[in-house]
């Protein structure tokens, strides 16, 4: 479901803390398809601060996420946004017409070292360069005659 021409899709990535997988979502989409998708994340309980594993984790891979900081979840965070993305978490979002809506089954890194969350940032990876392609393609070459 690309965004209509001329507009970018936007993405909300939510779970309970927002402190880790969404937050993870949220920059690997962010890194991936830079300004071509407008990115949120949320939760319905955020916690003080994004788990140091996952910041870890992303540092790894060159991602920078330790000055991100979890944020409530807000009905117009769902109304402005295209696709809400639950993770695996239980949460749930206000449901409006016309937005999709997906849960990805992810194991939760709170309280895991990050050999663990290392395996959940790599799935987080796979999920959200398959979501690029459904909803923000890359341009495609004019064709030379």
């Amino acid at each position: 479901m690309p965004a209509s021409p001329g507009t970018k899709p936007s993405v909300l990535f939510v779970c309970v803390h927002n402190a880790g997988r969404s937050q993870m979502a949220a920059a690997w989409l962010t890194h991936l398809a830079g300004d071509r998708v407008e990115v949120r994340s949320a939760g319905s309980d955020p916690g003080e601060h994004v788990n140091p594993a996952a910041v870890a984790a992303m540092a790894e891979v060159g991602i920078d996420i330790s000055a991100e900081v979890p944020k409530i979840l807000t009905v117009d965070a769902v109304k402005e946004s295209d696709v809400c993305i639950t993770m695996g978490c239980g949460d749930t979002c206000p449901v409006f017409p016309g937005k999709r809506y997906r849960d990805w089954k992810l194991d939760d890194p709170r309280g895991q070292g990050v050999e663990a969350v290392r395996v959940i940032r790599d799935e987080i990876k796979v999920l959200v360069e398959s979501l690029i392609s459904e909803i923000a393609p890359a341009a495609k070459p004019e064709a030379t005659a």
